[in-house]
């Protein structure tokens, strides 16, 4: 990417996948592309501000389950609540069982319904859960797991932006980023933030650096059954099924960074 594309690619990035003030200048497919690509540092900042919090309130001797609670509101509210939201919407749309025209309709529905409020509740308890868990052990390994986990939340939806895959609808996010990326800049941006992944837990020693590592594969693994099966339902992706791909990825590699 060139530096005016970066630029460009920053700004698509954080301007469609936080709630930062960061103030769009291009939407278009280049753009789309570089922001995609770059949505994994997006992820990295929200899981970072998510750390933060929950560091910070252990440091001020809170208990790690408020601790857990507030690192897991953090990427909410820097998300305006758009993933939680469309990880609700999916759910209804593949619990309804109809088809994909009718599926479409429901998850455009302002409401959620019940199979979105089962998922929400299990989903967000997951991520409690093992925050807590990991806090209770050492904030170290609370905020590494906040800000893995939110880094491969967004590169699922950089591997699911590649080339090939459809959009569900002619319009919305889903139809801006559809197809983007390339296959070979996508696995190498798998390769590069799974190899940061690891890095990162380094000083924890080799096993948790191979643990951190596994945590973002399988994350991508999860995301991707989740990917085609939302393909072959819908037809496509939608902004709805991105915001569920970033949630069930992220809760896969909490879950895998609380296990051994």
């Amino acid at each position: 990417m060139s530096r005016t594309s970066l630029a460009d690619g920053l700004r698509f990035a954080f301007g469609t996948l936080t709630a930062l003030p960061v103030r769009l200048t291009k939407w278009d497919r280049d753009a789309a592309r570089a922001g995609m690509l770059c949505a994994p540092l997006a992820g990295l900042v929200v899981g970072l501000c998510a750390a933060a919090l929950g560091s910070a309130l252990l440091a001020l001797g809170a208990g790690p389950l408020l601790a857990a609670t507030a690192t897991a509101a953090v990427p909410a509210a820097l998300t305006r609540g758009l993933h939680l939201d469309g990880l609700a919407d999916t759910a209804d749309g593949l619990g309804s069982a109809k088809p994909a025209e009718q599926a479409l309709q429901i998850m455009k529905q302002s409401d959620v319904g019940p199979f979105g409020v089962i998922t929400l509740l299990f989903v967000l308890l997951a991520q409690v859960a093992v925050l807590f868990q990991l806090y209770e052990t050492s904030w170290t390994r609370g905020a590494l797991a906040a800000a893995v986990s939110a880094a491969a939340a967004r590169l699922a939806l950089t591997l699911a932006a590649r080339s090939g895959v459809p959009a569900a609808r002619p319009e919305g996010l889903g139809a801006a980023v559809a197809g983007t990326v390339p296959r070979p800049a996508a696995l190498l941006a798998a390769g590069l933030v799974t190899a940061l992944a690891a890095l990162a837990a380094t000083p924890f020693g080799a096993y948790e650096a191979v643990r951190c590592a596994a945590a973002v594969v399988l994350a991508l693994c999860t995301a991707e059954l989740l990917l085609r099966h939302c393909v072959r339902r819908f037809g496509g992706i939608t902004g709805d099924v991105f915001g569920a791909l970033a949630e069930t990825a992220a809760t896969t590699a909490l879950v895998v960074l609380a296990l051994g």
